[in-house]
């Protein structure tokens, strides 16, 4: 999930969630007040007027109309509320991976330069390799002479080979060339990175039109910028009209402030957003999923996204474990080895977004930064420690701090900052189980 700067939709909505969480009392002042938040935090987001005052009024009488649910409280029945429109106005069906393995499949990534679509395209490619599939780049961008250079530089290290054709000025002659050599290797899955700029918008849509025509690529993805809010929908119209559109990967989803208005304009377009990108590395990429966004926007998690992330980091962390984990149901030994193996995957910042803990202020920063820094330490602490004391922690004393601190060859203050880390992040965990289980999605 996504970080999001202060003025982003997740921290404005968060913030309204933390204040309804937080009343007395749900009477219609509340209800008001919640409803005015909402407004203001996607009318900053770049949500149409239009769609925000659709989910106003659906809000207020749902809330007003509805009997609540048995197990559900005046809150968190409005938080549910607040939920299910949010889902409706971005789709409900998620993505899914679909492309077939045991046929050749050539996938063309289109979209104006700065939007990251050959970035895009790496992690795709990446994203696919890490699901089982053999996968070859072409590059058939003529415009951009570091385009190339760009894309084998991301890819390096990652075994999926670039095709290029240098001295080659005919953009469908080349990805004819790459499509053949990789067919002759055995390779099916093929991605096209196409131009971004152009002597001029209408050439660049010529040269996708052709190319659409010539290949008769299976599936075109076009690549958008987050951050371009409404706009997204008339730019994704427009593309379409020159190679017809199958699918649409959001970039900068973790950056921008305008995020929720370029989900719901797409949404109005009835395009398909297949996957978002959610920060700058290679394997920040996933499938988008409606309900998992939004449950990360309010603070409702995400644990299905988080247990997609563990695996395509090849984590030794199955699903059990995992929930366990997020509930706060582990050892002082299982706390480090547990972080020790989900920093691969990025900032704990990212991961606690994913948490089902609704109304809640973020783990301080400084705690994030300290355990991410301290974890070697806490290895050579975990090891000089007894198999009892690492499974009950709450008997070390004075005199056991300071053998363990010698054996371990770092200081009594060291062992105390492991033992006060993992009591408040076993503490935070806990706080998830306040949410009934009648409020998670299904």
């Amino acid at each position: 999930m996504l970080c999001f700067r202060m003025t982003s939709l997740s921290e404005l909505l968060r913030k309204a969630v933390s204040k309804l969480m937080s009343s007395t009392s749900v009477d219609e002042k509340t209800l008001n007040e919640f409803i005015r938040d909402i407004q203001r935090s996607l009318l900053i987001s770049d949500v149409s007027v239009e769609l925000v005052q659709k989910i106003s009024e659906n809000i207020r009488k749902r809330a007003v109309q509805e009997k609540i649910p048995t197990g559900l409280s005046k809150k968190e029945h409005l938080l549910k509320i607040l939920y299910d429109e949010l889902v409706k106005l971005i789709g409900e069906e998620p993505a899914r991976l679909d492309l077939p393995k045991d046929r050749r499949y050539v996938l063309m990534m289109v979209g104006i330069q700065g939007f990251g679509k050959t970035t895009s395209t790496a992690k795709l490619a990446y994203y696919l390799k890490k699901h089982g599939y053999k996968v070859g780049v072409i590059c058939a961008d003529t415009y951009r002479p570091a385009a190339s250079i760009q894309l084998e530089q991301l890819l390096k290290d990652t075994g999926i080979p670039v095709f290029k054709a240098d001295g080659i000025e005919d953009v469908v002659e080349i990805v004819k060339r790459g499509v053949e050599k990789f067919t002759s290797e055995g390779i099916k899955t093929i991605l096209i990175d196409t131009a971004g700029r152009h002597k001029s918008q209408e050439t660049l849509m010529e040269e996708m039109k052709k190319l659409q025509e010539a290949i008769k690529p299976d599936e075109v993805m076009l690549v958008i910028d987050a951050g371009i809010g409404q706009q997204a929908g008339a730019h994704a119209e427009a593309f379409h009209k020159a190679a017809p559109i199958g699918s649409i990967f959001l970039t900068k989803v973790d950056t921008s402030a305008k995020g929720g208005g370029a989900l719901s304009a797409i949404a109005v377009t009835r395009a398909r957003i297949k996957f978002i990108g959610t920060g700058e590395k290679i394997d920040e990429i996933e499938l988008f999923d409606p309900v998992g966004y939004v449950g990360r926007l309010l603070g409702l998690g995400d644990i299905k996204g988080l247990i997609e992330k563990f695996k395509l980091a090849e984590l030794e962390i199955d699903e059990k474990q995992a929930e366990a984990f997020m509930r706060g149901e582990f050892t002082l030994e299982q706390f480090v080895k547990q972080l020790r193996e989900i920093r691969k995957t990025g900032p704990f910042s990212k991961l606690l977004s994913r948490l089902p803990i609704p109304g809640l202020p973020n783990v301080p920063e400084e705690v994030l930064r300290n355990a991410e820094k301290q974890i070697e330490k806490w290895d050579a602490i975990l090891n000089s420690m007894t198999p009892e004391e690492r499974a009950n922690p709450h008997i070390l004393n004075s005199s056991r701090i300071k053998r363990i601190a010698r054996g371990s060859g770092t200081s009594e203050r060291d062992v105390k900052n492991l033992l006060n880390q993992y009591r408040m992040m076993k503490k935070f965990m806990k706080t998830a189980r306040r949410l009934p289980k009648k409020f998670l999605p299904t």
